[in-house]
Formats: structure tokens, C-alpha cells, sequence
């Protein structure tokens, strides 16, 4: 295996395999949130309040980057809520993400907006409308 073929055939395929994967646990987060599955400290967010519409977008974003379906406006969408979930939530109990808690909305806000900038790889419906695949 050469340098090439990582850049030219394995790296779009793990670009795909990197939005699957983010979307799948992004998901989980949105199921907890909103349908208390798996059960956790964070379910049942109230109708409407800042954790349900964190919750319902976590929810259809997650749904939305699995199949890759609009995946550049949606992980736009999804690294904003992150990058403004990290400073209304994390930040203000500690200066450092490790101890706040917020290692993971630092992570996700990062991914999301390089699958914004890099697309959802092959292996996404946006690839199949585009008629590549």
C-alpha cells in the first residue's frame, strides 16, 4: 500500500466512515435527551426548553449525517450548537475541558465543521445525488 492509495482511495472512504460513526454516537446523545433511550442522567429534557432543542437537534441532525443527507448544512448546523453548548454549559464551571466536562463538545464541533468544509465522503446519499459514488 502507497502513500497514494491512502490519500486516493482510503481517505474518502474514511471521511464517510468518520461521519457515520460521529452521527451514530451524536444520535445517542439526541435518543437520550428525548426518548430517555438508553436511560441516563440527561433524559426527559421539558417540552421546548434549551436541552429539548438540543435534544431534537442532536436527534434529526444525527439522523440526517448517518445516510449523509445534506451533510455540509447540517454539520454546520451541529458544530454551532456544539461550539455554543461548550460555552453555555461547560465553560463556565471550569477553564478546562477536561474538568468541565466539555472534551466531547470541543471534539464534536470540530468534526462537524470539517465534514461542513470536506462533504460526507463516497459513501453518502449527497455523493449518490451527485452522481458519485
Amino acid at each position: 500500500m502507497t502513500i497514494d492509495t491512502l490519500e486516493t482511495v482510503w481517505a474518502p472512504r474514511l471521511l464517510s466512515v468518520l461521519r457515520i460513526v460521529a452521527a451514530l454516537l451524536f444520535f445517542e446523545h439526541g435518543s437520550t435527551k428525548l426518548l430517555g433511550f438508553p436511560p441516563s442522567d440527561h433524559s426527559g429534557a421539558p417540552l421546548l426548553s434549551l436541552a429539548w432543542v438540543a435534544g431534537m437537534l442532536e436527534l434529526v441532525g444525527g439522523a440526517l449525517l448517518i445516510p449523509g443527507i445534506f451533510t455540509r448544512c447540517v454539520a454546520f448546523i451541529l458544530s454551532g450548537e456544539m461550539a455554543v453548548g461548550y460555552w453555555m454549559v461547560h465553560a463556565p464551571q471550569s477553564f478546562y475541558p477536561v474538568v468541565n466536562g466539555g472534551d466531547a463538545a470541543i471534539l464534536y464541533c470540530f468534526v462537524f465543521l470539517y465534514l461542513a468544509a470536506a462533504g460526507g465522503g463516497p459513501w453518502s446519499v449527497d455523493a449518490l445525488w451527485r452522481g458519485r459514488s
